[in-house]
C-alpha cells in the first residue's frame, strides 16, 4: 500500500511537468511567410513538425534547447528557459545574399543574380511595401538605382525613364509625354507593352504587384523591340497549403481609401487567388480626383509530375482627373490651381481593361522543358485634353513560347540556352472630337463637338530569339545570343471621303510601313569570384520602331517616308556579391549607352512665327549616356533572441553624364527675309534633358521580436534641364518619409497596422516634368507632409 501511496504523490507531482507545452510559430524572415512542415526538436522529446500557419508545439520542462530546421533555411537553435513562452521564430533562407533570387528569363542554368552578366534589380515585398505600396513609383524610385517612374495622375499616365532614353525632342518626338516608349512591360508574363511599343499602365494594379524585376539597358536578345529595358511584374501568387481570407485597408491624406478583399486557397499541387480592390482618392489639388476598382484571379495548377498551368484574369476599370501642367511661374509662386484649359475641357482619363493568361509548362526531359503562354487584352479607353476628346478602343492578343535545355558537355564544362519567340497583335479604332462649350451650361465644362477624326491602327510585331551560356571551368560563364525582329503598321484615315474623295486627290486613305531585320546581339562574360562574388562585362543592341502617329501628317496629309527605327548599343562592365557573412550584398554597374538615329521633330510655324501650325518626325542625332550605379544593402543585425531580429540600412547612388551628339532641332518659320525657312537649333553637347546628374537613395528597415517593424527612407534627386537649350532648369529637391507597424499572429488570425508620413520636411517636388514642351512643365507632388494607415486582417482556415 504504501508503494502505491508512494508512486501516487509522485505521480500528482510531476503532472504539471507532463502538461507543459512549448508553442510557437515558424515563418520566413524575410517575407514573414509562414513555413508549414518545419522540422522542430526540443531536446528530449519527440520531433514535431509545424502545421497550418507554421504553428507547432511540443512537450517541454524547464529549461530546454530547441532546434528548428526546414530545407533550403539555416537550422535555428535557440536555449528556452520558459516553457510558458510563446516563441515566434523566423527561419534565414541558406546562402542568403540578400538579393539573391531568380530572375525571369535568362540562358543560364543557375538563374540567380549573382550570376547574371548585367545589370537586374528585383524588389520584393519589403521593398514595394516600404510606403503605402499603392503607388509602384515609390518603390522604384527608392530601390533602383538609373531608373525613375513618372506619373501623370494619382494612379495614371505612369513611364519609365531607364538610364535616360526616352529624352528627344519635342511633344511628338522620343520624349512623348504621354505615353511610355522604348522599354517593355510584362505582368504575370503578359506583355502590358503593346504590339506598337506604346506602354499605357492605368489599368494596373500595383497594389497587388508581389515581386518587380527590371532589366537595364537594350534588352533585344531576349525581348524583341525593348531599347530601354525591361520591368517584370508579378502579382501575389496563393501560399502552398494555406487557405485564408483577408481584408486590408489603406487611408492617408487627401481622401485616400483602399479597400481589399483577398482569398486564398492553397493546396499540394494547385493555388488560387482571387483579389478585389476599391481605391479612392479626393486628389490634392483642383480635379486631381481618382476612382479605380480591381480584379485579379491567380490560378497556378500542377497537372502531373511533367506539366504545369498557370492562368491569370485581370479587370479593372478607373478614371482619373487631370488639371493640366503648371507653368514654371505657377510652380516657382506654389500656385497650384491647375490649367484652365484642361480644367474646361473636364480633361480626364476613363479606361476599363479585360486582361487574361494561360501558360503551360511541359518538361520533355530533365533537361529540356517549354513554356508557351497565350495572352490577350480588351480596352475602352476615353480621354480628354486640352486638345480635345479622344475615344479608342485596342484589342491585343498574342503568344510567347520558350524552350529552356541544359546540356552538361563534360565534367567542367555545360551548355545552356533558351530559345523563342514573341508575337502580338494590336487593333485599334480611335475617334478624335473638338470640345465645345455647353450652350445650356456656359459656367460648366466643355462637352464633345464634331469629329476631327477616325483611324484605324492595325498593328504586329514579331520577335525571334535564342541565348545560349557556356560554362566554363574556373567559373567563367560566356552568354550570347541574337534576336531579330519585325513590325508591320497600318493606319486607315476612316473621314478620308469627306474632304478627299474627289478627281485628282493624292492623300492615301490608307498608310504602311515595314519594319524588318531588326537584328539584337549579346555577348557577356561571367566570372565568379569564389561562391558570393561576381564581375561581368556585356555588349547588347536593341531596336525602338516607330509608331503609327510618327509617319502621318494629319494637317498635310502627306505620308512621313524614310523614318528609321532608333538604335540603342549598351556596354557595361560591373560586379555584385555579398561580403561580411552574406550580409552585404552590392552590385556596382559603370556603362555607356548610345542611342543613335533619335527621332525628333521639326516644327511648321504659322506666317507670324507666333504659333506653330504643325510637327512631324524626322531621324535627329543620338544620345550618349554614360553612368555609374551603385547598390548596397546590409543586414547589420539579425537575431531572434533580441528586442531587435533585424535591422537593414541599404543605399543607392546614380551618377548620369548623358549628352546630345549631332542633335539638331528644326523649325519652319518666317526667315530674316520674309520667307519660309528652316532654322536649326544644334544642341550637341548639351545635357540630356529630363535626367539628373546625381540620384542618392538611403534609408533603413527594421523587425524586431514584439512585432513592432518599420523603416526610415531619404531620397535626394539633383537639379536637371527640362529644356534641351539647357535654358529652364528644375531645382534639386529631397524627400524623407517614415513607416511603423506592428505585425502580429494569433492563429487562426495574422494581423497587420501600420502608419507613415511621406515628404515629412515639406519639401517642394514634383511627379513628371514634360519636356521640351513650354509653357506647360511642371506636374506637382504635394508639397506638405502627407500621411497614410492601413490595417491588414487575414484569418486562416
Amino acid at each position: 500500500m504504501k508503494l502505491y501511496i508512494t508512486t501516487l504523490i509522485f505521480l500528482l507531482g510531476t503532472i504539471h511537468v507532463w502538461a507543459q507545452q512549448i508553442q510557437g510559430k515558424v515563418y520566413d524572415a524575410s517575407t514573414k511567410a509562414p513555413l508549414v512542415g518545419a522540422n522542430v526538436q526540443v531536446a528530449g522529446s519527440a520531433s514535431t513538425v509545424t502545421g497550418n500557419g507554421g504553428a507547432f508545439s511540443a512537450a517541454c520542462s524547464g529549461s530546454v534547447e530547441i532546434t528548428v530546421s526546414f530545407v533550403g533555411y539555416i537550422t535555428h537553435k535557440q536555449t528556452v528557459n520558459d516553457c510558458n513562452e510563446l516563441l515566434n521564430i523566423g527561419l534565414t533562407l541558406a546562402n542568403q545574399t540578400l538579393e539573391e533570387v531568380e530572375v525571369t528569363a535568362t540562358s543560364s542554368s543557375n538563374k540567380t543574380l549573382l550570376q547574371q552578366p548585367a545589370s537586374i534589380v528585383k524588389l520584393e515585398s519589403r521593398e514595394l511595401k516600404r510606403s503605402t505600396g499603392l503607388f509602384l513609383d515609390d518603390a522604384i524610385n527608392t530601390s533602383v538605382p538609373g531608373v525613375f517612374m513618372e506619373r501623370r495622375t494619382v494612379s495614371g499616365g505612369q513611364q519609365f525613364n531607364i538610364r535616360g532614353y526616352g529624352n528627344g525632342i519635342g511633344f511628338r518626338g522620343a520624349t512623348n509625354n504621354f505615353d511610355s516608349q522604348g522599354s517593355k512591360v510584362y505582368l504575370n508574363g503578359i506583355p502590358i507593352t503593346d504590339a506598337e511599343g506604346i506602354t499605357m499602365m492605368d489599368d494596373i494594379d500595383f497594389g497587388s504587384v508581389d515581386k518587380v524585376e527590371v532589366s537595364k539597358g537594350p534588352s533585344g536578345t531576349l525581348y524583341g523591340l525593348a531599347i530601354a529595358g525591361v520591368v517584370n511584374l508579378q502579382t501575389r501568387k496563393a501560399e502552398k497549403n494555406k487557405t485564408s481570407i483577408g481584408e486590408n485597408f489603406v487611408f492617408g491624406s487627401y481622401g485616400l481609401l483602399r479597400s481589399t478583399t483577398r482569398i486564398e486557397i492553397g493546396g499540394e499541387s494547385s493555388s488560387l487567388l482571387v483579389n478585389y480592390g476599391h481605391q479612392e482618392f479626393d486628389g490634392y489639388m483642383v480635379h486631381t480626383a481618382s476612382k479605380k476598382d480591381f480584379v485579379n484571379v491567380m490560378g497556378d495548377f500542377q497537372l502531373n509530375d511533367k506539366q504545369d498551368l498557370t492562368t491569370f484574369f485581370g479587370y479593372s476599370n478607373g478614371y482619373d482627373e487631370r488639371n493640366g501642367e503648371l507653368s514654371i511661374e505657377q510652380y516657382q509662386e506654389f500656385d497650384y490651381s491647375g490649367n484652365e484649359r484642361y480644367i474646361k475641357n473636364n480633361a480626364h482619363s476613363a479606361v476599363t481593361t479585360f486582361r487574361a493568361g494561360i501558360g503551360h509548362t511541359y518538361q520533355f526531359l530533365p533537361n529540356i522543358s517549354n513554356t508557351t503562354t497565350f495572352f490577350g487584352s480588351s480596352q475602352s479607353l476615353d480621354n480628354s485634353s486640352a486638345g480635345g476628346w479622344t475615344d479608342k478602343s485596342p484589342l491585343s492578343y498574342g503568344l510567347r513560347s520558350t524552350f529552356d535545355m541544359y546540356f552538361d558537355v563534360s565534367d567542367q564544362v555545360s551548355l545552356s540556352g533558351i530559345t523563342g519567340l514573341e508575337l502580338q497583335k494590336t487593333n485599334a479604332l480611335s475617334n478624335g472630337f473638338r470640345m465645345v462649350a455647353d450652350s445650356t451650361n456656359l459656367e460648366g465644362y466643355n462637352i464633345i463637338g464634331d469629329i476631327r477624326s477616325i483611324q484605324s491602327t492595325s498593328s504586329t510585331t514579331a520577335s525571334y530569339f535564342t541565348q545560349w551560356t557556356l560554362g566554363l571551368p574556373k567559373d567563367i560563364h560566356i552568354t550570347a545570343g541574337l534576336g531579330y525582329s519585325n513590325m508591320v503598321l497600318r493606319l486607315q484615315d476612316r473621314l478620308w471621303a469627306a474632304s478627299n474623295n474627289h478627281p485628282g486627290n493624292t492623300v492615301p486613305q490608307e498608310y504602311k510601313d515595314t519594319y524588318n531585320n531588326l537584328f539584337s546581339p549579346s555577348i557577356a562574360i561571367n566570372k565568379n569570384i569564389g561562391s558570393t562574388a561576381s564581375v561581368y562585362a556585356s555588349y547588347s543592341v536593341g531596336y525602338k520602331a516607330p509608331v503609327s502617329s510618327n509617319f502621318y501628317i494629319p494637317t498635310t496629309g502627306e505620308v512621313n517616308t524614310g523614318l528609321k527605327p532608333e538604335k540603342g548599343i549598351q556596354f557595361e562592365v560591373g560586379t555584385k556579391g555579398s561580403m561580411l557573412d552574406n550580409r552585404l550584398f552590392y552590385s556596382v554597374a559603370i556603362f555607356e549607352a548610345k542611342f543613335s538615329d533619335k527621332m525628333t521633330t521639326v516644327s511648321v510655324q504659322n506666317p507670324e512665327n507666333t504659333a506653330t501650325l504643325y510637327s512631324y518626325i524626322v531621324n535627329g542625332g543620338s544620345l550618349n549616356n554614360q553612368g555609374i550605379e551603385v547598390l548596397i544593402n546590409y543586414e547589420i543585425l539579425h537575431s531572434n533572441n533580441s528586442f531587435f531580429t533585424s535591422v537593414r540600412p541599404f543605399a543607392n547612388f546614380t551618377y548620369s553624364d548623358f549628352k546630345y551628339e549631332n542633335y539638331q532641332y528644326n523649325t519652319i518659320g518666317t526667315g530674316a527675309n520674309d520667307q519660309d525657312s528652316v532654322i536649326v537649333n544644334d544642341y550637341s553637347g548639351n545635357s540630356v534633358a529630363g535626367v539628373p546628374s546625381v540620384v542618392f537613395n538611403m534609408g533603413v528597415d527594421f523587425d524586431t521580436h514584439a512585432g513592432l517593424y518599420g523603416n526610415v527612407n531619404y531620397n535626394f534627386r539633383d537639379a536637371m534641364f527640362f529644356t534641351s537649350d539647357e535654358v529652364n532648369r528644375t531645382e534639386s529637391f529631397s524627400l524623407l518619409n517614415a513607416k511603423v507597424g506592428f505585425r502580429k499572429s494569433i492563429h487562426p488570425f495574422d494581423l497587420d497596422v501600420y502608419a507613415g508620413a511621406n515628404n515629412i520636411t515639406g519639401s517642394q517636388h514634383y511627379y513628371m516634368v514634360f519636356l521640351n514642351q513650354l509653357p506647360d512643365a511642371y506636374l506637382p507632388a504635394p508639397y506638405e507632409i502627407n500621411y497614410f494607415g492601413g490595417i491588414n486582417l487575414t484569418y486562416n482556415f
